[in-house]
């Protein structure tokens, strides 16, 4: 964004100084002859300053996610009608909105989309991922929103379609019954950056995860953050690839509404807005309250990461015994397993020290199945070498 205050432009989205606009972004053709096209929303403020993203419903049942970034922009216009003008007037800088990244998920109110049964939030672009074949159209459509997202010129037919983003919040949910956290990912340094530069990303993100004021996991050890492709995730690109402190929302359980974590979601908005020095304490709109009040602290006073298990041994019935946001010590018995019977099968154990996520969803499990989401204590280091990590 030009410090002139032009007018900013995103798609068919095209705010002046001071005006919220909204529109859509064509990402792709669709055989039936119809773009595929996402929704934007862009609010310019009447001052220059940073660039702020949000982005939800990059999954299509997480329907929160997409609330918290709809609500945030409400808020920033205000209500006219109602003399409420908002904290438009006193924005420094822009909030770009994209509340829908994936349209065809949500048609289905589905994780998936159509195109194919693949994580639609494992294409964005990495420079060392190689490929025989030509970029599926899930990879194309990422990269169009990425290369909008980081202001390069070519991200669409428009080279208008580029804003580039100084930090960026994606809003997701988890799983049912889920508590809400913010995941922090690990910086990686090689080819991209030098480990001094990532150990400047990394401190400008804990200052915006900090600021949305959710609990904070952080991501997989890197070994398995590469192995899992999470450099190729929405926030994942955007942090690891081009630099940009970018984190991950979770809001909770997927499929519903949940009102109290958008309220919860829209304050850490607006939190990290206040930290950026987009909006002063004081001009964040009345209703909009501080995350604290919406969400509970960490259950525990010690570093944690995302973890997925312990798994079981055994196939059968699982019968959790630990509640989300429950803390756990190692060897504390998470769930028993039962055959169709009745007939005990085995029980499974906490394998590290910390508190319940989510219960892993369903009640059949096989060999080897995760029973749970923990967040696990974690001494790692938060910028690692990408090839390699603490476990």
């Amino acid at each position: 964004m030009e410090d002139d205050r032009d007018r900013l432009e995103l798609g068919s989205a095209s705010a002046a100084p001071g005006t919220v606009d909204r529109g859509w972004l064509d990402v792709a053709d669709l055989p039936t002859g119809t773009p595929e096209r996402l929704p934007v929303v862009v609010a310019n403020g009447t001052d220059p300053g940073p660039t702020l993203w949000l982005t939800g419903g990059v999954h299509g049942d997480e329907a929160t996610g997409i609330a918290v970034v709809l609500e945030t922009m409400d808020a920033l216009a205000g209500e006219p009608e109602t003399s409420d003008a908002g904290a438009l007037a006193s924005l420094a800088g822009a909030v770009v909105a994209v509340p829908v990244v994936s349209p065809a998920g949500l048609r289905r109110n589905a994780r998936h989309t159509y195109y194919d049964d693949e994580d639609p939030n494992r294409h964005f672009p990495d420079a060392d991922a190689e490929s025989a074949r030509p970029p599926k159209l899930q990879e194309r459509i990422d990269a169009r929103l990425y290369g909008a997202i980081v202001g390069e010129e070519d991200a669409g037919s428009n080279p208008a379609d580029a804003v580039a983003a100084d930090a960026l919040i994606d809003c997701h949910t988890a799983g049912v019954d889920s508590e809400p956290f913010a995941i922090r990912d690990r910086v990686l340094y090689g080819d991209r950056r030098s480990e001094s530069d990532a150990e400047a990303l990394a401190a400008d993100l804990e200052s915006v995860v900090d600021a949305f004021g959710f609990p904070t996991l952080t991501e997989y050890p890197a070994a398995e953050y590469v192995e899992e492709d999470l450099q190729r995730s929405l926030a994942g690109a955007v942090l690891n690839e081009a630099g940009i402190p970018s984190f991950t929302a979770e809001l909770g359980s997927h499929s519903v509404v949940d009102d109290r974590l958008v309220a919860g979601g829209v304050a850490g908005a607006f939190a990290v807005a206040v930290e950026l020095g987009m909006l002063a304490p004081d001009d964040v709109p009345t209703g909009v309250g501080d995350p604290g009040a919406y969400v509970e602290s960490a259950p525990v006073d010690y570093p944690v990461r995302r973890y997925r298990g312990p798994t079981t041994d055994v196939s059968g019935l699982v019968r959790h015994r630990v509640d989300a946001g429950e803390t756990i010590a190692e060897g504390d018995v998470l769930a028993e397993i039962t055959s169709a019977t009745g007939e005990e099968r085995g029980t499974v154990e906490a394998d590290h020290d910390g508190y319940v996520i989510s219960r892993c969803e369903g009640m059949a499990v096989y060999e080897g199945d995760p029973i749970a989401s923990l967040a696990v204590r974690d001494d790692g280091d938060l910028v690692v070498p990408r090839e390699g990590g603490d476990d």
